[in-house]
């Protein structure tokens, strides 16, 4: 590999090792050199860290990679996804990726540090955010108050904070970024909500009839006409007319009984009232950024990305951008792999690797 130093700086330098070879170490009283020995690093710990927002506390985990002393890291927010989502990813005890766990594990191989927390209603979190359930702004409200408590930590250096968000999370990283004063200088959209959240509901329950009709297990007219009661009920809930779900197949209809009905039903109002461009457009210029989808992936596909890519460009952020992750899923599994293979594939683990390359420190591995 070529040398960086200039042609003067190299012969000063092998002057130096000259006059060095020629005068022999300097030897203390002992004998022994003096070269001082590299400090010792400090060990990776993991922290429970408290937060309280809106009357309700919620309960996190702060992980912080071995580092020198002294050193400051950079230091990430992760963000889960939909549905009460705790700190590791999981919704146990039928889901248990540990996708956001993994994330910690594979951003802290960087030295870069970070805090997972339980949302509303999961982990040791209370079902928060108001006198109702809560809406998009009220779990925005939570995460701002996360990227907060990370900011405070001893070992977080205030100019390298950021925020890594899947799925849903990726949307919130963004609103995030928009309710902040201290900008994060980046942001990690791992295959992230980018269109109206019930234009996605209807594109992904289209897909998986499409797909129901393809492996044989439905017949295509009653597929379209499923199709077209999705459409139409979303249509109805947001004019705010009653939905009617009769004739839809079972699975259909509970989807969507479940979205309209009143636990659900102002929560998915706030959350399809946000077009996940619109914020993008209003990211700091300068800031790295990272989009993540899988070719597999059936909840967020690839060629949905484009409008949000293009936001982000129009910001004039930087960074890696766009990564394709080919044959990835939507929790960065290879297709086929069990949902609660506790894993991320290493195409997903190299795009956050290039993410924070400009914040990486010596960890000792």
């Amino acid at each position: 590999m070529r040398s960086r130093t200039p042609w003067r700086g190299r012969m000063l330098t092998a002057l130096a090792a000259a006059v060095a070879v020629a005068a022999g170490p300097v030897l203390g009283a002992a004998g022994a050199s003096a070269a001082p020995r590299a400090a010792a690093l400090v060990p990776a710990q993991d922290r429970e860290v408290r937060f309280t927002v809106d009357g309700t506390t919620a309960h996190g985990t702060v992980h912080i990679p071995a580092h020198r002393p002294g050193r400051r890291l950079a230091a990430a927010l992760l963000i889960p996804g939909s549905g009460p989502t705790d700190r590791n990813g999981d919704v146990p005890p039928t889901f248990t990726p540990h996708t956001l766990s993994l994330f910690a594990d594979a951003l802290g191989e960087d030295g870069v540090m970070s805090l997972r927390f339980d949302k509303y209603g999961s982990g040791r979190t209370g079902l928060g955010g108001g006198p109702g359930a809560p809406d998009m702004a009220a779990y925005t409200r939570q995460a701002v108050a996360a990227y907060d408590t990370l900011r405070h930590q001893p070992e977080a250096d205030p100019r390298a904070l950021l925020v890594v968000g899947h799925s849903e999370g990726g949307l919130r990283a963004l609103l995030v970024d928009r309710a902040v004063a201290v900008k994060p200088a980046g942001l990690a959209l791992i295959a992230p909500q980018d269109m109206h959240l019930l234009d996605m509901v209807d594109f992904q329950l289209a897909g998986a009839l499409d797909r129901a009709v393809a492996a044989g297990r439905l017949d295509a007219a009653r597929a379209a006409s499923n199709k077209r009661g999705v459409t139409r009920a979303v249509a109805d809930f947001r004019a705010g007319r009653p939905v009617d779900t009769a004739g839809l197949l079972p699975d259909v209809a509970a989807t969507l009984d479940g979205m309209f009905g009143p636990v659900n039903a102002d929560f998915v109002r706030s959350d399809d009232a946000v077009y996940p461009p619109s914020v993008a457009r209003g990211v700091a210029p300068g800031t790295r950024t990272l989009v993540t989808c899988g070719t597999e992936d059936t909840n967020v596909p690839c060629r949905t990305t484009p409008a949000l890519v293009s936001a982000l460009a129009a910001a004039r952020t930087t960074g890696p951008g766009l990564r394709v992750l080919p044959g990835l899923d939507h929790l960065l599994h290879p297709a086929g792999t069990p949902a609660d293979d506790a894993m991320i594939a290493p195409a997903a683990r190299r795009a956050l690797h290039t993410f924070v390359r400009p914040w990486r420190q010596d960890t000792g591995n």
